[in-house]
């Protein structure tokens, strides 16, 4: 990519898929019911243990709910939430962002020691905008990816291509997988995160605390600009991880570890200082590719952030689908934190995202 391509949106988007060539296209999240999202936590109850009796199991100093939305993303019911108890942005909890154009149901913890008796309240207040599934007591805050994973249960609509071709693909992505991309929604609409990553100064990524005037430039809520640099920064190195994926996927090694691969499956590199932890062919096929784009490279080399690596092939756990009366198609599958549903589904259909349509329309 040419210097005065950056900045100008021109990075690209869509990477290869592991057929060569995708068998379909369908519509994604025509309606919010059509993309449900469950977030599965081994540790909590997900349902009370009778309807319309909700009790709260468990001990410690956080109030955990399992809380079921739609059009709601979940930073925002994070800020409400936080609102609503009248604790600090800070003490509300969750393992991983959720989109707003789906039906979601995710764990929110609550930081409330000694408040146990009013638990049932709070509960009662917290349904009238959201349906509440169940509620924990634990002795620790959510955290990012502290969960089990996701289960999605996905209907595609206007489908074009032939049945057989559809499940053939269907039958392949069961056995094989598809290649770990992350989701375009990472790199912002047209990759302008990218092209804000660009012009980071590597150091603001290095502060730590709120010490000095430059954190945050003295603005009011200082610290949001270094938090947009963290977001721009991690976009800059999954579209990286991308690109190397993009280039196992074209010689069809993205199944398999290669020499000098330091894990026992196929992985990529999360570029940090240093760049990567591979060594041998696969360490200098990675640098070889990272240095083609010495933009987002030059990123790196001033960050104190460890590499680290991530597997190459996604497996959807109990994929399974079935062809609807009204002509969609649902399908149904787990997949781990940091997986992403419309990376899978990607592989096999050429997706147009209805919301982003619909959001569009509202802004017009």
């Amino acid at each position: 990519m040419s210097d005065a391509e950056i900045g100008a949106g021109n990075w690209r988007l869509d990477w290869p898929v592991s057929s060569g060539t995708r068998v379909a296209s369908a519509y994604l999240k025509t309606a919010p019911e059509d993309f449900r999202v469950s977030e599965v936590m081994g540790e909590f109850p997900e349902h009370a243990d009778s309807p319309g009796l909700l009790s709260v199991t468990g001990e410690g100093e956080h109030l955990c709910l399992y809380l079921e939305k739609t059009g709601d993303n979940t930073e925002f019911v994070a800020g409400a939430l936080a609102t609503l108890t009248g604790c600090r942005s800070f003490d509300v909890g969750f393992c991983g962002l959720k989109d707003r154009h789906a039906v979601t149901r995710q764990w929110f913890s609550l930081y409330r020691p000694g408040m146990m008796d009013e638990d049932t309240a709070l509960i009662g207040q917290i349904s009238e905008r959201w349906p509440v599934k169940s509620a924990h007591r634990s002795v620790r805050k959510l955290r990012r990816g502290d969960h089990q994973g996701n289960h999605f249960v996905i209907t595609l609509r206007h489908l074009i291509a032939g049945r057989e071709m559809v499940e053939s693909a269907l039958e392949r992505l069961k056995v094989y997988g598809a290649p770990n991309y992350f989701g375009p929604q990472r790199f912002g609409f047209g990759g302008a995160n990218l092209d804000r990553a660009v012009h980071i100064d590597p150091a603001a990524l290095n502060r730590r605390g709120g010490h000095g005037k430059r954190r945050g430039r003295g603005k009011p809520g200082g610290g949001r600009d270094d938090r947009k640099n963290v977001l721009y920064f991690s976009a800059a190195r999954s579209w990286l991880f991308n690109e190397v994926l993009a280039s196992r996927v074209a010689d069809g090694s993205w199944r398999a570890p290669l020499s000098g691969e330091p894990d026992e499956i196929a992985t990529g590199p999360l570029w940090g200082d240093g760049g990567t932890s591979a060594n041998g062919e696969v360490g200098q096929r990675e640098r070889d590719t990272v240095a083609q784009t010495p933009e987002l490279a030059a990123l790196f080399m001033t960050t104190r952030m460890k590499p680290e690596r991530r597997p190459l092939v996604v497996m959807p756990e109990g994929l399974n689908w079935l062809w609807r009366d009204d002509g969609g198609l649902e399908l149904s599958f787990f997949l781990a934190p940091g997986q992403y549903a419309t990376t899978v589904l990607g592989d096999i259909f050429e997706l147009e995202d209805m919301s982003l349509s619909q959001h569009k329309k509202q802004h017009d």
